[in-house]
């Protein structure tokens, strides 16, 4: 079994002068690793055309799946149906079976499709649509790219909308141990030396715990259960030389980023 790789392009200005912060690269990330996809790279863009295009066409390239997130609302900005249009190489057109969806969703609600609502009928040609279980305008797909909301909610929607499109990846496994009170800065060396001794096989993330001083957790990763446990087998002896008792299993506070959760239409 191959390794399966995917990226993220988020999408809008919003991200980058601060005002949304994302948590979407967050979600896709741990939905991937699920399904034994390594997301290797994040990238953010604003709501320019041609960035949007030339950042999806690198991106799509080198990975077997890309995402993008925000953009395809209602307003004059949602400018990602462009860029995914431009990259490429097709038109933009109005969508028929995306159209009737979106009437559907507002004629259940006794409302009217504005033009603004109809916006989001718009697709890059030969798109497949991909299910919006939330507000109703769907995403799409073009070749290895998935185009979704940047609203948390309906990303997440989307997501289990493809799940059974992702083809899954050589399964990961981890092991994890932690010393409280341990600085990152003392045990580095160490780490230097076991990452060395189990080659490109294994990875060994150190991770410290609220700051260098209050202690430090590693994981060691590999597509062998037995390689990484021997890679944590050597941190716990390590840590134990430098006179702390590991204790297995993460341990650190995660502290995840949030973000705009809004309801309504935009996507």
């Amino acid at each position: 079994m191959a390794e399966r790789t995917a990226a993220i392009l988020a999408i809008g200005d919003e991200l980058l002068s601060g005002r949304t912060r994302d948590i979407n690269v967050h979600r896709l990330g741990g939905w991937l690793t699920e399904r034994a996809v390594a997301l290797k790279e994040a990238r953010i863009v604003t709501d320019d055309i041609a960035l949007i295009a030339s950042a999806l066409n690198d991106l799509r390239a080198r990975y077997d799946y890309v995402f993008t997130s925000g953009g395809i609302g209602p307003t004059h900005d949602d400018l990602t149906v462009d860029g995914v249009a431009a990259a490429f190489g097709v038109d933009v057109v109005e969508n028929s079976a995306a159209l009737a969806r979106i009437e559907a969703w507002y004629r259940g609600l006794g409302e009217e499709v504005t033009p603004a609502r109809r916006r989001m009928a718009r697709m890059p040609g030969g798109a497949i649509l991909i299910d919006n279980p939330v507000s109703g305008a769907p995403g799409v797909r073009l070749g290895n790219v998935y185009v979704m909301a940047g609203v948390p909610r309906i990303f997440a929607a989307m997501l289990d909308a493809v799940a059974t499109e992702i083809e899954p990846g050589i399964r990961i496994h981890s092991r994890a141990v932690t010393a409280r009170g341990l600085p990152e800065s003392a045990i580095a060396d160490r780490l230097r030396a076991i990452q060395a001794a189990g080659g490109a096989g294994v990875a060994i993330g150190s991770y410290p715990i609220d700051g260098d001083r209050k202690g430090v957790t590693i994981i060691a990763r590999s597509a062998s259960p037995a390689d990484a446990e021997s890679a944590i087998d050597a941190v716990r002896s390590a840590m134990r030389d430098l006179g702390v008792e590991p204790v297995d299993g993460d341990h650190a506070a995660l502290r995840g980023m949030t973000t705009s959760d809004e309801a309504g239409e935009a996507r």
